[in-house]
């Protein structure tokens, strides 16, 4: 049995309300014959939305069935809407973890939440999560890879990672709109290769950009297993040393070191490339994940664990719920 770490969610409640409120909130929302279809204002067609994001009962017949006790429940990354101003995205951002806190509240034992702030107005994305955690009882936030294209070592997001410092809440970094400009729509690419790497140069940024300097003891978590990072973090390491000139202005140590404070997800799809993963980061800091309900994920994120090659069972039980529950335990609402 474990805890979920990479499930994606929305709530009725929430498409309803932007439904009603008829593109005033920033996405317009229509729902017919049972599909709802979304689309930024002014911005991105989503397009319909599949079902199985909004359906509870089928979400815990999964779980079930997969032997998951819990589910951290995040939003569609699509639905971030990084790109409405500061106010309408505010207001947004309220509507979805209101909406999230309430699928919590009514199911406490299987679900808890990540909330969506808008970092497109740091100051605001600080005070919102801080009500997210403190009044709404969410357990952290989903954060896309970028911010309007603005890459996340933007010294402007300091208010916001100081809150999550503070707070010592999850913070899931999720890849979005991956590698823009690069052909990546044949192949299925986009996904495929497009979105870990897309995580791998987001984190790379942080990384580089003194973000875990500044704000040590924050709790993020890299989803699809880090994407590149725990693979290539030694090219890392070695241009810090060789262009310290480029690669070393915002870090007073090496790359490495600050990876090892990350969390990263079992979404590897293989067992013995999860089984290097632990043997990189170590079991405390892998968290499973099955990034439901999407066609890229694991559908038995239990037996994946389970299936890793020569891995002590206390460390299989860590990844499984016990890191999970610590780092929850840490949360200061």
């Amino acid at each position: 049995m474990g805890i979920d770490v990479h499930a994606h969610f929305i709530p009725r409640e929430f498409t309803d309300r932007l439904a009603d409120a008829s593109g005033k909130l920033g996405v317009e929302v229509t729902l017919a014959d049972g599909e709802i279809a979304a689309s930024i204002v002014g911005g991105k067609d989503l397009g319909t939305l599949r079902s199985e994001l909004f359906d509870t009962d089928r979400r815990l017949e999964a779980m079930d069935g997969a032997g998951v006790d819990a589910e951290i429940l995040s939003g569609w990354i699509d639905l971030t809407a990084y790109s409405l101003d500061a106010e309408t995205g505010t207001a947004y951002s309220r509507t979805f973890n209101e909406a999230l806190a309430a699928v919590v509240r009514g199911n406490p034992d299987r679900f808890m939440g990540l909330a969506t702030v808008p970092l497109q107005a740091p100051e605001r994305a600080a005070q919102e999560l801080d009500y997210a955690i403190r009044e709404l009882g969410l357990v952290g936030v989903q954060i896309a890879t970028t911010v309007n294209g603005q890459d996340l070592d933007l010294k402007e997001l300091d208010s916001f990672w100081s809150a999550a410092e503070e707070l010592r809440c999850l913070v899931v970094l999720h890849p979005f709109d991956p590698l823009p400009g690069r052909g990546l729509s044949r192949y299925f690419l986009s996904n495929a290769v497009g979105r870990p790497a897309e995580t791998t140069i987001a984190i790379a940024h942080m990384i580089f950009g003194g973000v875990f300097e500044r704000f040590p003891r924050l709790v993020v978590c890299v989803v699809h297993g880090g994407g590149f990072l725990p693979y290539q973090v030694g090219r890392m390491d070695q241009a810090y040393l060789a262009k310290p000139e480029l690669a070393a202005t915002q870090l007073s140590r090496p790359p490495s070191e600050w990876a090892r404070h990350l969390y990263f997800d079992t979404v590897t799809h293989d067992p013995d490339v999860l089984s290097f993963l632990v043997g990189q980061v170590g079991a405390d800091h892998v968290l499973m994940g099955s990034d439901y309900p999407f066609e890229m994920g694991d559908a038995d994120p239990v037996g994946t664990v389970r299936s890793v090659p020569d891995l002590a069972d206390a460390d299989r039980e860590l990844i499984l719920a016990g890191n999970a529950r610590r780092l929850l335990s840490g949360i200061q609402s």
